[in-house]
């Protein structure tokens, strides 16, 4: 099974702390390289922790706050000066309002650039497909924020049949034949007879998904969206101690985020965009871990292994 993996490059909320940088991750699906949110300092972080710019074809921004999009002028004029891209345009998923406020920085920061910089914009009160390619389908969810904001979803698509090693054997299958019997083709012998495609394979693995809720107040109307997903980024900015300014501010708590996850029967929550007055977040951990058990923190430099259903 080919990876499918989160790195978390910032998880903090509203500014950079020496504890926590802004909003930011990576998404690394079958050799393709995705990003979420560039807040500031995003590219240092992605050198800090080896991250690969050549790689980097999309990012998509949830919504137009600083903290989510500051670093992206510094990333793009970054890429151009390695010469990253020089193949490939740079793909940025947002708002329509972005290409207006980064164009003109991009055409005079950035304008002998090697690559093209093209902007896909999407609206923010629907559920839509925004990206689609022969592994994985992101799709935006409607968020509850004080400005227009988006969560998304990364589904992988089902892969091929798994052909079964004692069957190319004992039918002496050739290489040839292999593509179109995971593709659910049967297999017919020299002699003519044909043995049926269930009896050469087994089923392909169930395709993974990975949910990110980031800036929102708590919205059962999500549910529906992530239902059943295998691993949830979840907005945990405050503690409950603190849920009058986690409701003023269109955030949730950590004790709502597992609510959600428990709601939707996701695999595994990951709770994140901590406000910068908490030295400690376990008490966040603690409070979501007695709704919904299967819960950790994010941290800068983590890497999360989406590993399906068994």
């Amino acid at each position: 099974m080919e990876p499918f993996e989160i790195q978390i490059l910032g998880c903090g909320s509203a500014k950079p702390s020496t504890r926590h940088n802004t909003s930011s991750q990576l998404v690394s699906l079958r050799s393709k390289l995705f990003m979420i949110d560039c807040g500031e300092g995003t590219q240092l972080q992605m050198a800090r922790y080896h991250a690969s710019y050549a790689r980097l074809n999309h990012i998509f921004i949830s919504h137009l706050h600083g903290d989510h999009c500051f670093g992206l002028i510094g990333l793009i004029s970054t890429l151009g000066m390695l010469g990253c891209g020089h193949a490939h345009s740079l793909h940025i998923h947002a708002l329509p309002e972005l290409e207006m406020l980064l164009r003109p920085q991009i055409d005079f920061f950035c304008h002998e650039m090697p690559y093209e910089v093209v902007f896909h914009p999407f609206r923010a009160d629907e559920a839509a497909v925004i990206y689609d390619d022969r592994s994985v389908t992101v799709q935006t969810v409607p968020l509850n924020h004080r400005i227009a904001c988006c969560g998304f979803v990364f589904r992988e698509k089902l892969g091929q049949r798994h052909i079964r090693r004692d069957m190319i054997d004992a039918y002496e299958i050739p290489i040839s034949q292999m593509g179109l019997i995971k593709n659910g083709a049967d297999f017919v012998t020299p002699d003519g007879d044909v043995i049926p495609n269930e009896r050469l394979t087994t089923p392909p693995t169930l395709p993974r998904s990975y949910a990110y809720l980031c800036d929102t107040a708590p919205m059962t109307s999500v549910v529906p969206y992530i239902e059943g997903v295998d691993v949830l980024y979840h907005d945990a900015t405050f503690a409950s101690t603190e849920s009058g300014r986690a409701q003023s501010t269109f955030h949730s708590t950590a004790a709502q985020a597992a609510e959600i996850a428990a709601a939707a029967g996701v695999g595994k929550l990951i709770l994140g965009h901590f406000s910068s007055r908490y030295d400690d977040e376990c008490p966040l951990l603690e409070e979501a871990l007695a709704v919904f058990p299967h819960t950790v923190l994010a941290h800068e430099g983590m890497k999360i292994e989406v590993e399906g259903s068994s």
